[in-house]
């Protein structure tokens, strides 16, 4: 596997594969801001808010995607996720909200436990050498 990251990339590119642990690493990365600027930022800072919330929400969604395409699924799977963290943020409290944390344990077993499709797909170039069968 490639050992250097793009990471700029990584966070502002929908297109081609991402790893297991440069996104893991990325999403913490999101969150973590997102909880610091929220305990942070309050009064007449929050017309910041009109800014910050959506660069998030687009880093998310290209951390998100490179991710979903690295499991063979379509980007546009990051939207349900990213919905779901919408309604769950900071606590869940009703029923769709427990519908809400039901797809994101999926979300959570599907990128961050299972490894990436071996070989190329039709997102990209594989990750990481295949390494030729001896017969």
């Amino acid at each position: 596997m490639n050992s250097k990251i793009d990471w700029s990339e990584l966070f502002f590119s929908s297109t081609g594969r991402a790893g297991q642990m440069p996104s893991i690493i990325a999403a913490a990365v999101l969150l973590l801001f997102l909880a610091v600027y929220e305990s942070v930022v309050t009064g007449a800072l929050s017309f910041l808010n009109w800014v910050v919330y959506p660069v998030l929400f687009y880093c998310g969604a290209c951390v998100l995607s490179k991710r979903l395409h690295d499991r063979g699924r379509s980007g546009w799977w990051a939207a349900v996720i990213l919905l779901a963290v919408v309604m769950v943020w900071p606590r869940p409290q009703g029923f769709f909200d427990f519908i809400a944390v039901v797809v994101l344990a999926w979300a959570v077993i599907d990128l961050c436990v299972m490894p990436g499709e071996r070989g190329d797909n039709r997102y990209g170039r594989t990750l990481f050498r295949l390494t030729p069968r001896e017969g």
